[in-house]
């Protein structure tokens, strides 16, 4: 197994939430580097290099996708990824405050990996997400293909 950068995008419009997520993530060393976009437009941009995007690396590991974001919701940015080709394999987890039926079987239709709904208590939460983490960054052995998405 080759030493590849484990990248993680975090898509999530609330500063709170993202502070929160990589404080998890750097408790358990589990990725040497997270990037973060703060909606939809931000991550499309991230995923095909766009704008101050350009420079990034290799895909993500693993997508950590809010669904309630301005400009545009995770409903749709999981549709666009699971629409192209060269990204459709990435692993997306919706992590997301909704508790809406339609939001997690629409997730699910359209290839979400998991649905995690935010606990609202900040320790479940932190907890939840380290598990999270561990899992898609050190656990999961992602498909082959992602050495070709460069």
């Amino acid at each position: 197994m080759n030493a590849e950068v484990k990248r993680i995008l975090i898509v999530d419009d609330s500063p709170k939430d993202v502070e929160l997520v990589i404080a998890a993530l750097a408790e358990k060393n589990l990725a040497n580097e997270v990037a973060v976009a703060e909606d939809g437009v931000e991550a499309l941009d991230y995923l095909y290099k766009r704008g101050k995007f350009e420079n990034v690396g290799g895909p993500p590991t693993v997508i950590l996708l809010d669904i309630k974001m301005p400009k545009m919701n995770g409903i749709e940015v999981l549709k666009h990824i699971r629409s192209d080709p060269k990204l459709k394999l990435i692993p997306v987890v919706m992590v997301t405050s909704s508790r809406e039926e339609k939001d997690l079987i629409e997730s699910y239709r359209l290839g979400a990996n998991s649905y995690i709904v935010k606990p609202v208590d900040i320790v479940q939460f932190f907890d939840a997400i380290k598990a999270l983490g561990q899992y898609w960054a050190v656990i999961n052995q992602p498909p082959p293909v992602h050495k070709s998405l460069d």
